[in-house]
């Protein structure tokens, strides 16, 4: 078992003793192995849409927690396949991405339709998989903030996926018409029975500043959950918040004081608990993203864990950390981070 309290070193103790009391855990809708008996089944979700929900649940390390442990390798498309896997050219070839989902203990694997439809006779049956159905990509130039559909809801239903998974990049000059391509794509999905995830990205230059990048702002952040949730996503992933005040720093839109005087502080806890609590309080779990590799991985994917599942979130969805290292050492990676959430010393704030 991982030693979570040693890797997260001098803040430990601010970190794993914090209680929230701006949004007390009382008032979420907390993750669980009685999570869809418990919420979803209050939804107006298909019977099929919850089988496949529980089946993302019971798979892997984590299964039968309610807590997820998701492998994303979309970033061939988003960030290109170059600046994606020279550092470990293994990962051009997908069985090995499905290879290192599956050895990593992970409740499933997100990626393309180039990826998942070459291995998907394989792998289908054997790890629950999510297509991601639209992109960005930085071969247009200068690169601009849209999204675009790259493949099809029936694609995904016809490759055997048991949910897709999309990007709306909201405050971007495209983003009405991305909420709306995205929505009737859900809309879509839930007929045929799947899930459906969305990556709900602030992203506007406008949003950042000379002094901080509000991109990962709590109130901003936080209602680009809400509008996740609205347009009928049954699972959201987010950028942890890591400040907040993006409304008044860039003097638009609508906000209210006690957002920031009494709803939230600056701990990182409360932060990404006013993002939890923007997914209904908890009743559309969310994700954070585990980020970009560096040189201090273990670290900053054990502390991302521990905030998210303290301040009420589902998971963890962590992606170059791991393909981007050799093997072995990415699925240990995977094993940490799934680690803090089936440890019961880690608990709710």
């Amino acid at each position: 078992m991982t030693d979570i309290t040693a890797i997260l070193g001098d803040e430990s103790e601010r970190i794993l003793n914090h209680v929230c009391t701006g949004i007390p855990k009382e008032g979420l809708y907390v993750p669980g192995p009685d999570f869809i008996d418990r919420v979803m089944a209050a939804s107006n979700r298909k019977p099929s849409v919850l089988r496949n929900l529980q089946s993302l649940y019971n798979h892997g390390r984590l299964a039968g927690s309610g807590y997820l442990s998701l492998l994303p390798v979309d970033q061939g498309v988003e960030h290109s396949a170059g600046a994606s896997f020279a550092p470990n050219p293994m990962y051009f070839d997908p069985n090995n991405i499905v290879e290192l989902a599956i050895e990593g203990g992970c409740n499933g694997v997100a990626s393309t339709l180039g990826v998942l439809s070459s291995i998907s006779r394989r792998y289908a049956h054997k790890i629950p998989m999510i297509l991601k159905i639209n992109h960005n990509e930085l071969l247009t130039y200068p690169n601009k903030f849209d999204q675009t559909l790259f493949a099809s809801v029936d694609q995904a239903f016809d490759m055997g996926a048991c949910a897709v998974g999309a990007t709306v990049f909201y405050g971007s000059e495209e983003s009405r018409r991305q909420i709306l391509e995205v929505s009737e794509a859900f809309e879509h999905a839930h007929s045929l029975g799947m899930v459906t995830i969305l990556w709900a990205y602030a992203r506007n230059t406008a949003f950042k500043t000379a002094d901080k990048d509000y991109h990962v702002s709590a109130d901003l952040t936080g209602q680009a959950n809400h509008l996740a949730v609205t347009i009928g996503a049954d699972i959201v992933k987010q950028k942890m918040a890591i400040n907040n005040g993006g409304y008044n720093a860039i003097k638009f839109g609508k906000t209210n004081r006690k957002v920031y005087s009494e709803l939230t502080t600056d701990h990182p806890i409360d932060l990404v608990r006013y993002q939890v609590a923007n997914c209904y309080m908890g009743r559309v779990g969310m994700i954070n993203s585990g980020g970009e590799s560096g040189s201090d991985d273990l670290h900053q994917a054990i502390r991302t864990a521990v905030i998210n599942k303290r301040a009420g979130g589902m998971g963890l969805i962590s992606g170059r950390k791991a393909f981007q290292k050799p093997f072995a050492e990415g699925i240990k990676l995977l094993n940490a981070i799934q680690d803090v959430y089936s440890s019961e010393a880690v608990t709710v704030a």
